[in-house]
């Protein structure tokens, strides 16, 4: 596994993402990925599968600091002491005393967005989630809280994939020192699809899904997190490091269309 480092810490650039794992599946899942190499471990409030994550961290038998361990509050969750009573469930249900980061799931503007950052930074000042950011944020919310708030940003985490750009915020978080975790890194399913991502697995002797994850890892400031459920496809995530896309192909990739956004529910901010 390489990390990417970001502020001074070093994250796995591929970890699992836990969406849709639930109950003694996503135990086993995580375990066993926790196993196999995995050290970035991906859940959220909304996953309702914390303490599963939790019991399979536990039970691995790897050390706490060694797993760089991420969930998320949601946008129902983001008042003051909403924000402080549901992380502090979160620990529990993790059966962890931190985090090693904590993100506002998804925006929302019924809710007051300074006192949501300020009661992120009581987390943080406790040692109770040692790094703080965001996930789903356009680029003019994101400068808000990193540049009038003054807030500490570590991470946005968007949906990002070779047939959805994120350009402006790539070079944004390059400027800033801001890591990128691109979830739905294969657009659930879809990027497999494309002509270009196969022609290239033949090309390189990949698998498409790991055509498009090399091309995301190996862009500055990114890491992702696909999820998987089976021993074959936790494998082939990692198996990307044998190889690198050359340039002439990691630009054709760029050069796709950038428009196709698959994760978009009603609450969703006015995206860039």
């Amino acid at each position: 596994m390489k990390f990417k480092n970001i502020q001074g810490i070093d994250v796995p650039e591929i970890g699992l993402g836990t969406f849709k794992l639930i109950g003694k599946e996503c135990e086993q899942v995580v375990k066993q990925a926790l196993n196999m190499g995995y050290r970035h471990i991906d859940t959220a409030q909304m996953y309702r599968n914390e303490r599963e994550v939790g019991n399979a961290i536990k039970s691995s038998h790897i050390k706490r600091e060694e797993i760089f361990l991420t969930t998320k509050v949601w946008h129902t969750n983001l008042d003051y002491d909403d924000v402080l009573k549901s992380t502090e469930a979160s620990l529990k249900e993790l059966d962890t005393p931190y985090l090693d980061l904590l993100l506002i799931h998804w925006p929302d503007p019924d809710h007051d967005l300074e006192k949501t950052i300020e009661a992120m930074l009581s987390l943080r000042d406790q040692g109770k989630a040692l790094n703080i950011g965001v996930a789903n944020f356009p680029m003019k919310l994101l400068k808000e809280v990193n540049d009038e708030f003054g807030a500490p940003i570590f991470c946005n985490q968007v949906e990002y994939h070779a047939l959805l750009g994120q350009f402006d915020l790539l070079e944004y978080a390059a400027d800033n020192d801001i890591m990128v975790t691109a979830y739905s890194p294969l657009g659930q399913g879809n990027v497999t699809d494309h002509p270009l991502l196969n022609e290239l697995a033949e090309k390189y002797g990949k698998t498409p899904a790991q055509i498009a994850i090399r091309w995301l890892i190996e862009q500055e400031q990114v890491v992702t997190i696909p999820k998987a459920s089976s021993k074959e496809h936790l494998q082939q995530n990692m198996d990307v490091y044998d190889f690198a896309l050359e340039d002439d192909d990691f630009f054709a990739i760029d050069d796709l269309d950038k428009t196709t956004r698959y994760v978009n529910p009603d609450f969703a901010p006015e995206w860039d």
